[in-house]
């Protein structure tokens, strides 16, 4: 299977039996990153890059636009594209092909630089009772087994602990350097989590629809455990700093769930070149507890999130939930800057709630560009109605939890097109 993923592919597991790139496969790959390398020197991506810094200090700029197709590039990047045979020469074509895909077509507010990450290959133990997915298909839905049947179980539960292969790890980097030698900058990355959410790892745990049982039938129970995943949290996060395997990500890095990273208010002050988690954005959400009061929210949910938050030198919070219900308590957190406004957000409540203190990320629907042939004169309405909502608000507007382009390439570039010409008129 290609990764679809957008923000590199993950190492958690790697899977391939091997890491070697022959000679064709590396002419392939060195010919995709000179085409990069050439992109990456277009003026605009400097001139892209300041207005993602202005949007992120909160100064007033134009919307901004970024496109993820997700689960639908493989519609934009066929196999039959593919050229590499190796298993890690292919998972690095797609990266590319994706890279130079937004360089050229996409038409968003992406910028394209020089850099090729390399991430660190690692395990982690998990919290000690496993869950077990059940699934028909390698892609699509599917349900599990939750693993805590009784919170007379949470003495079994330990901290996750990250267990680095620093030999693979050092493998692939010097096999990235020699392929790209002279063309990409090669960078090791760490790249640990992409929201640090409790409540995830606790639906995996008790099940959906246990957990909206257990917050009235067991709510000291649920505050114990929830305090345990909190705690578990902070220890890798210590873990991660001491070890000094954090990653900035104040540049051309995606952060939160929409939005890049472009910043000049991080690293915090005392930086000596080690990573800390206050030179870092963060990143929190929990869609999973959607359908429980704002009360039920603060109390079990945010308040140890909080803390988790609070190392962070800036914070985004929010994805599909709708954060118009909760967000007066999100705002108890000090470091916030980017607020996700979803499809079922309420988008003037969010409007008044951010105003120009934080950035209203706003995502529209992605069932707007799934099907064959798009309304895309309701899809313009739709767009200039947020404008004029969120015109006072510092705007980006990020497509993103795409499943399918509805087997049409052009619809996301279609969309990019429209939501840049809207934003244009701003």
């Amino acid at each position: 299977m290609r990764d679809q993923s957008a923000y590199g592919e993950s190492t958690r597991k790697w899977n391939l039996t091997d890491f070697e790139i022959s000679d064709s496969d590396t002419l392939v790959l060195r010919d995709l990153a000179k085409q990069i390398a050439e992109a990456a020197a277009r003026p605009e991506q400097k001139e892209r890059a300041v207005l993602w810094e202005k949007h992120n200090r909160l100064e007033t700029t134009r919307p901004l636009v970024f496109c993820d197709p997700e689960n639908g590039w493989n519609e934009l990047i066929p196999d039959s594209v593919m050229r590499c045979r190796g298993e890690l020469a292919a998972i690095w074509e797609n990266r590319l092909r994706k890279d130079l895909y937004w360089a050229n077509e996409m038409g968003d507010d992406k910028v394209t630089d020089n850099f090729f990450y390399v991430y660190y290959v690692y395990t982690d133990s998990g919290w000690g009772i496993p869950t077990r997915l059940i699934r028909s298909e390698e892609l699509g839905s599917y349900t599990w087994k939750p693993g805590l049947e009784s919170y007379d179980m949470i003495d079994q539960l330990h901290y996750p602990e990250i267990t680095v292969d620093y030999e693979t790890t050092d493998k692939i980097k010097k096999i990235a350097e020699y392929v790209f030698d002279g063309i990409l900058n090669v960078e090791l990355r760490g790249q640990w989590w992409w929201s640090i959410n409790p409540t995830n790892d606790l639906v995996y745990l008790r099940g959906i629809e246990q957990l909206m049982l257990d917050f009235i039938d067991y709510p000291d129970e649920l505050h114990r455990v929830m305090a345990f995943l909190r705690d578990g949290y902070l220890h890798k996060l210590d873990f991660l700093q001491k070890n000094n395997l954090l990653s900035r990500n104040d540049g051309n890095i995606y952060v939160g769930s929409g939005g890049f990273g472009f910043t000049g208010e991080l690293p915090s002050q005392g930086f000596n070149g080690n990573v800390r988690l206050c030179d870092m954005w963060g990143f929190s959400e929990s869609q999973e507890t959607t359908y429980i009061s704002p009360e039920m929210f603060g109390e079990f949910v945010f308040e140890y999130q909080l803390p988790i938050m609070a190392p962070f030198g800036l914070s985004c919070y929010g994805c599909c939930e709708p954060m118009d219900l909760r967000i007066e308590i999100v705002k108890k957190a000090s470091n916030l800057r980017r607020v996700s406004v979803s499809p079922w957000a309420h988008r003037e409540k969010m409007r008044d709630a951010l105003g120009a203190a934080y950035i209203y990320s706003y995502k529209p629907t992605p069932a707007d560009i799934a099907r064959p042939r798009c309304d895309f004169e309701r899809i313009r309405k739709e767009l200039r109605e947020t404008l004029a909502i969120a015109k006072d608000c510092r705007l980006e507007i990020i497509m993103k939890d795409n499943h399918t382009l509805g087997n049409n390439p052009d619809n996301a570039k279609t969309w990019c097109k429209i939501a840049k010409e809207e934003a244009m008129q701003l």
